[in-house]
């Protein structure tokens, strides 16, 4: 290493209660960047760490003896100067830890901790050693001969032998075994034995066999190059024949690294469609624009979006760049990315938390070797490591499911991915067909801003006001593709129902559109807004109900099919408990079930309309990897008549022989007790509506409720977005509610109910001390949900200006005693 040359090394290092900056010594032969991956020496321990600065003098109060060397690199290169000043604003703007964001971004195992391991030294053991040994180091030394490799961690011996430590330090006091720390390792590649053909045999060499040259010509015909298990059964050959032919210098067996992925289905080639004008206009847009700009891409269900996200994507991969695409939920990635890669091939990749973690670390590394691809995931993958990033997409952007409300950092991937697109210098495309009040808003003061500015003196010269905002455009996909018509909307009155003596959970127009669906071979969706068969249970004698004992909430009834085993689960916390046959309170055997899921639903279905074959989609059926992919390929292949399902079916799924949409109970979305309840409502019923008649015959939507006169309902009926949303702003500026205010929420929780509430009413006393008057504070009060998996919930709200900047709170975890946790979410979607 030259003089001029870096001799330490700022990581920041991940450790429990000391995360912060700490110096390193670089070794000679160590190179070291800034943004690699090391492991440090910290205590006892080796950890991970990330290189932030490079130095060539060590801090003033460190002696150069006194400082530890970098142990080694295990990850080069992760982090761009870009990603990390978006890192680095994501800590500082929601309020967390900058290890906190790390951990959010990178996946599984980059950043992983020692383990101390006890490893045998079988050549110094003397025979009949258990002679000399404890139980204990009779029971650790049975242990490490039993493995393969004579080595386990202390953790995995503490579990098997009673009294480990002292049989552990007994075997390395003698010499028989030894204790060691093991570097953390990140997810190792995956690898498999190629074969390659380097060299064909003259016709009259004795040396190779008849069986031989017939392998090598088969091998030839498939390219020469194949996988050692796909070659052993092309050619009918064994592992044998293969070796005796790289011996012979004629192919060579190699092991290569296979990046893991995601299954997917075979899928033919797809080719750009004839886009329709205003597809046109916004396709033209999106490739005009080379550089940071906030798209709002409004087109109505069926309108064709994905289109032109796929030909606003196709130049920037011929330009070497990469698109992300960030969708809100898992459910939604299969049908999305069987469409990019019939259009892009392998290019295009799959990265969200429901992969395995070899998959997610294979898909990261792919990311940093710079190649154009499109990324495809949930809101986590608004950090993929991509370096030339040319375009992002949100689809849906109006869902919630963007926003994490907890671990911190409590961020929206909408606002990240604004920050991403402005480093990156690239356009971000907001895609939905129900825009968030966010969103729309900031249109529409950009609208206005333009409107009034006056005309500009010169060339040069720039309105302040428009110059302040980041440039906007608002595409607009006002039909549907091939002019099909939007499907009507009927709203039933289940009152007068009720009053004609239909106790079913269909309506007449419902059950008389199901069964015209059938005759004609097409199919349906119902939606509901809750999984499970029923919300509650309660006793019609003394009207107790089964309540969850972790929280304040009741057991939802559950009942896969009529028959199964009857079961109340809580939807919080996931305790599980068979139905008494009797009230536990009174003893009377009367327990009713309230309210509807989707397995009463389609338990309903069974008995009322058995001809009808039904298929459930919820998180309930969708749990094992690949169940999303699995049931909609089902549905589309005509397996079943109707599909069942709660909002997951809202959400960009295209299944043009879909005609008939039934909405069974709209008011379960329309009474919550949360200022943002009218606009969710909206947004899922107009969604789910917009999933009947995209294909070729005309669908049509039946909306069942007890509240036809509710003003979203109403609107949802109307199709009419523009005014619904109007009023939504209207009412928000009134009470200074998001758009026109900002929201700071302080969750208190512990397991302890009188520490919560003390703290929340400390941090309150402080904040009320520290806030200016841009600032209101509401609270503390206790959670509308007061106790959730054994934890009691205090909330304090922070109410300002839209203006205002948001106080400094990263203080207030310090003020918490240890049993005490405190989550900060800023600009929060969720209130309970």
């Amino acid at each position: 290493m030259s003089s001029g040359a870096p001799k330490w090394v700022a990581a920041l290092v991940d450790s429990v209660g000391a995360q912060g900056l700490y110096t390193y010594r670089l070794p000679p032969d160590l190179k070291v960047a800034v943004g690699d991956i090391l492991s440090v020496p910290f205590g006892s321990q080796q950890l991970g760490a990330i290189a932030i600065q490079l130095l060539s003098t060590p801090p003033p109060d460190l002696a150069p003896a006194d400082i530890r060397p970098v142990a080694a690199v295990i990850s080069r290169g992760m982090f761009s100067p870009t990603y990390w000043q978006l890192l680095e604003r994501v800590a500082a703007y929601y309020q967390t830890s900058l290890i906190q964001v790390i951990r959010t971004a990178l996946p599984p195992g980059l950043l992983g901790r020692s383990q101390r391991r006890l490893r045998l030294l079988p050549d110094a053991i003397p025979p009949e050693a258990e002679m000399f040994l404890s139980p204990a180091a009779v029971c650790v030394l049975s242990q490490l001969q039993q493995s393969a490799q004579g080595d386990y961690t202390w953790q995995y011996l503490r579990q098997k032998c009673r009294g480990a430590y002292r049989g552990i330090q007994a075997l390395v006091d003698r010499g028989w075994a030894e204790s060691y720390l093991a570097l953390p390792t990140p997810p190792r590649p995956q690898r498999r034995q190629a074969v390659t053909v380097v060299q064909v045999p003259t016709p009259e060499d004795p040396t190779v066999t008849k069986r031989q040259r017939e392998v090598l010509s088969l091998l030839q015909r498939r390219g020469g190059d194949l996988w050692l298990q796909e070659a052993l059964q092309y050619c009918r050959t064994t592992s044998a024949t293969m070796r005796s032919l790289a011996r012979k210098g004629l192919l060579v067996i190699e092991e290569r690294e296979v990046l893991r992925q995601p299954a997917s289905p075979e899928l033919g080639a797809d080719h750009p469609k004839v886009l329709t004008a205003p597809q046109q206009t916004a396709v033209e847009t999106l490739r005009t624009d080379q550089s940071f700009a906030m798209v709002l891409l409004h087109g109505v269900t069926g309108s064709g979006k994905t289109e032109v996200y796929l030909q606003a994507i196709a130049p920037r991969l011929a330009a070497g760049q990469s698109a992300l695409v960030l969708v809100p939920e898992i459910g939604l990635t299969p049908q999305l990315t069987d469409r990019f890669q019939q259009r892009f091939g392998d290019r295009v990749y799959v990265y969200h938390s429901g992969l395995s973690d070899g998959e997610r670390y294979d898909a990261w590394r792919r990311m940093l070797q710079g190649e154009p691809m499109v990324v495809i995931g949930t809101r986590s993958a608004v950090f993929s490591p991509l370096p030339q990033l040319g375009i992002i997409i949100l689809d849906e952007e109006h869902d919630g499911s963007f926003k994490q409300d907890q671990p911190m950092p409590c961020y929206h991937a909408r606002t990240v991915a604004q920050w991403r697109a402005e480093l990156d210098d690239c356009p971000l495309v907001l895609g939905t067909a129900t825009p968030s009040l966010e969103s729309w808003s900031a249109q529409q003061l950009r609208a206005i801003a333009e409107a009034t500015e006056p005309q500009p003196a010169s060339p040069e010269a720039t309105s302040q006001s428009a110059a302040t905002l980041p440039p906007r455009h608002y595409l607009v996909l006002p039909d549907r593709v091939h002019q099909r018509p939007p499907p009507p909307i009927t709203v039933v009155d289940m009152r007068l129902e009720l009053q004609i003596g239909n106790r079913s959970i269909f309506s007449r127009s419902l059950r008389s559109a199901l069964e015209t669906m059938k005759s004609r071979e097409e199919q349906g969706i119902l939606f509901i807004q809750r999984r499970g068969h029923s919300s509650f249970v309660s006793c019609r004698e003394c009207g107790h109900v089964m309540m969850c004992p972790h929280c304040d909430v009741s057991l939802s009834y559950h009942q896969s099919r009529s028959g199964a085993a009857e079961m109340l689960r809580c939807h919080y916390c996931g305790f599980g408990q068979m139905q008494p046959p009797r009230c536990p309170a009174c003893d009377s055997q009367y327990l009713k079930h309230f309210g509807s899921g989707t397995q009463r639903v389609e338990q309903a279905i069974a008995q009322e309309l058995p001809e009808l074959r039904c298929l459930r989609f919820d998180s309930d059926t969708t749990r094992a990897k690949g169940a999303h992919r699995a049931l909609l390929a089902r549905f589309a292949q005509g397996e079943a008549d109707v599909l069942v399902g709660t909002q997951m079916l809202t959400k960009g799924i295209d299944l043009p022989q879909v005609t008939v949409v039934g909405i069974i109970a709209a008011d379960g979305l329309l009474y919550m007790a949360d200022y943002r309840a009218s606009e969710r409502a909206f947004q899922v019923l107009t969604q789910v509506a917009g999933r009947a008649g995209r294909g070729e015959q005309p669908g049509r939507v039946i909306l069942q409720t007890y509240n036809p006169e509710n003003p979203v309902v109403q609107a949802v009926k109307s199709q009419d977005i523009q005014h619904f949303l109007t009023t939504e702003q209207q009412q928000r500026q009134a009470l200074d509610y998001p758009p026109a205010g900002r929201l700071v929420l302080l969750r208190i929780t512990s397991p302890d109910r009188a520490a919560a509430e003390h703290t929340a009413q400390d941090l309150a006393a402080h904040l009320a001390s520290r806030l200016d008057e841009a600032w209101s504070l509401l609270g503390p009060v206790p959670a509308p949900i007061l106790r959730v998996a054994r934890r009691y919930r205090w909330q304090v709200l922070l109410k300002g200006a839209i203006a205002a900047p948001i106080p400094d709170l990263t203080d207030l975890a310090k003020q918490c005693p240890a049993h005490v946790s405190l989550t900060i979410d800023v600009d929060p979607l969720n209130l309970m």
